[in-house]
């Protein structure tokens, strides 16, 4: 396996309290790798390090084979990682297609001016409803965001970062707020994208996590106290006693 992430000696303190402390992670390519842990125990500030939205105090992260520690959020969806947010991040007067076409444009390095006759580019158009229809939004094409339904805005923001040829996903609660069919419906998106996306998901979810995660960190005061797969995770006792609350 071709290691697409590596997360090393990760540190971030606010005051006392160490929000990541002595982190390593590793992702492989194609992975879907879970972060799981308790409220409080350092997934938000993992996260928000990894995109680049808060510079951590020491530690070093690569993203295949570059270190990218120091570069800032607006640099790293340009070397291919993405993150998905717990409160949908997406343009919502403007239609599924339009937003598509947008992450398409970034791909293909085009200008925004002129919105008008950037949707005339029918190659662009076609990309874009691929994506759409990748996610099962392909008869919501041109329906204005603001119109969909919660979990119809979580697909399309996961098409987004398709489009936009992320290598990474970084999916920070996917199911977060979604009825029950909507969460199924999120799952059977992302299992249809193992082996295919490389993906790190936080998520509250246990039965989701146990089902999608090819391997499952576990998180407790900043620190990953084992990692391993699912079954693996089940059956460990330091964590069944720190955040199962078994045995």
């Amino acid at each position: 396996m071709t290691e697409l992430l590596k997360v090393q000696g990760l540190n971030k303190a606010y005051g006392g309290v160490k929000a990541t402390d002595d982190l390593h992670l590793s992702l492989d390519q194609g992975e879907l790798h879970a972060v799981i842990g308790p409220n409080g125990a350092g997934k938000t500030t993992l996260i928000s390090q990894l995109c680049g939205n808060v510079m951590p105090d020491s530690g070093t992260v690569h993203f295949a084979g570059r270190d990218i520690t120091t570069l800032g959020e607006h640099q790293r969806p340009h070397l291919g990682m993405s993150r998905t947010y717990q409160i949908t991040s997406l343009i919502r007067t403007m239609s599924v297609l339009d937003n598509l076409q947008l992450a398409v444009q970034v791909r293909a390095g085009h200008s925004f001016k002129f919105w008008t006759n950037a949707r005339t580019r029918r190659s662009q158009r076609e990309k874009a409803s691929i994506f759409a229809a990748q996610v099962g939004l392909e008869e919501k094409l041109n329906s204005r965001v603001d119109n969909l339904a919660h979990g119809e805005q979580r697909r399309l923001e996961v098409a987004m970062a398709l489009a936009g040829d992320a290598q990474l996903l970084l999916l920070d609660e996917p199911l977060a707020g979604l009825g029950a069919q909507e969460a199924q419906q999120m799952i059977s998106l992302l299992k249809s994208l193992k082996g295919q996306q490389t993906m790190l998901l936080i998520e509250h979810d246990m039965d989701a996590v146990f089902s999608l995660a090819d391997r499952i960190s576990v998180l407790v005061y900043g620190h990953i106290i084992a990692t391993g797969r699912p079954e693996e995770i089940r059956a460990n006792a330091d964590v069944q006693q720190a955040y199962l609350g078994e045995g």
